[in-house]
């Protein structure tokens, strides 16, 4: 009696490998990201000032840039998109990780917010003051004994039991104190208080004593009109000019928008300067694909080298 033997037929692979292309095509994520048109945001719903939402006609809106994980296929699709643009993880965070760059720009929306109500309260003279809540990591130097404790977007409140009123005055302290000298920091990380201890390193501007973190102000404004500014997880600077208008229009009572649907961008400072952001052509397209009727951005100088890379 004889056998039949089955040969292999490498057509029955073919389902297969269509299939793994596929995956690899439009599902598994590459080392780029996708830049491109975001969101309007509506800051009716962000901005509670003495306990009330704004209920005027017209609105002003926030604008941000999407960014998302790229595939094969989005990204030579992002390729032929006038308002798409494919850049690596070094172009987008530096040497940020992820979790290091999402606090970053949650720092920076902070700041932002902060700086929007402090010139609305300034433009419509109700008193208020600014109180310091600790020093905010910036970034972390390779070499720090306390790099694995602090993280970046931690906020540093003492050290060895004292407080201050400055991140001077807690630098100052700091660098009276003599290197490899251990010393206990008090600080914040994720709404928890924490502390670490470890060793002082030289650092290399001054040769003086250091943690080994790049810092600045942690502050919080309290006025005698409760304001507050909830932007969920948006992250960036670039909201502070929209802020500061709805901000004011509503401590102020005026009619600023007379009924319009007005969107924009902006960074604020603490001394009132507008500053120039990044992605502004997503921005526009997203406002107008939103129904937005006008669009502030910041009047920056156009250099003819501006000119030349983007006519």
């Amino acid at each position: 009696m004889n056998k039949k033997t089955e040969k292999f037929s490498f057509k029955s692979l073919i389902p297969m490998v269509l299939a793994l292309l596929l995956i690899g095509l439009f599902i598994v994520p590459i080392p780029y990201y996708i830049e491109g048109p975001g969101t309007t945001e509506n800051l009716k719903e962000f901005v509670t000032v003495d306990g009330k939402k704004d209920t005027q006609s017209g609105a002003f809106y926030l604008t941000t840039v999407g960014i998302r994980s790229a595939t094969i296929f989005s990204a030579i699709k992002a390729n032929f998109s006038d308002f798409q643009e494919v850049m690596s993880k070094k172009e987008l965070m530096g040497d940020s990780s992820n979790s290091e760059y999402n606090r970053i720009q949650q720092y920076y929306m902070d700041s932002s917010k902060n700086a929007a109500i402090e010139q609305a309260l300034k433009l419509a003279k109700v008193p208020y003051e600014m109180k310091f809540k600790g020093v905010y990591v910036l970034a972390m130097e390779d070499n720090s004994s306390f790099k694995g404790k602090i993280e970046v977007g931690d906020t540093v409140t003492g050290v060895d039991g004292k407080s201050f009123k400055s991140s001077e005055e807690l630098m100052n302290y700091i660098k009276a104190q003599k290197v490899n000298q251990k010393v206990t920091v008090q600080f914040i990380q994720d709404g928890k208080a924490k502390e670490a201890t470890g060793k002082l390193i030289e650092l290399p501007t001054d040769k003086k004593a250091g943690i080994g973190i790049g810092l600045t102000d942690h502050t919080e404004i309290d006025s005698s009109i409760p304001v507050s500014i909830e932007a969920g997880d948006i992250g960036g600077p670039s909201a502070g000019l929209m802020f500061t208008l709805q901000t004011y229009e509503q401590l102020s009572h005026k009619d600023l928008r007379k009924g319009h649907e007005i969107a924009g961008t902006g960074t604020m400072n603490s001394q009132g300067i507008v500053g120039r952001i990044g992605g502004i052509d997503k921005k526009v397209v997203t406002a107008s694909e939103n129904g937005a009727e006008i669009f502030f951005a910041p009047d920056d100088e156009i250099t003819s080298e501006m000119k030349k890379v983007e006519p």
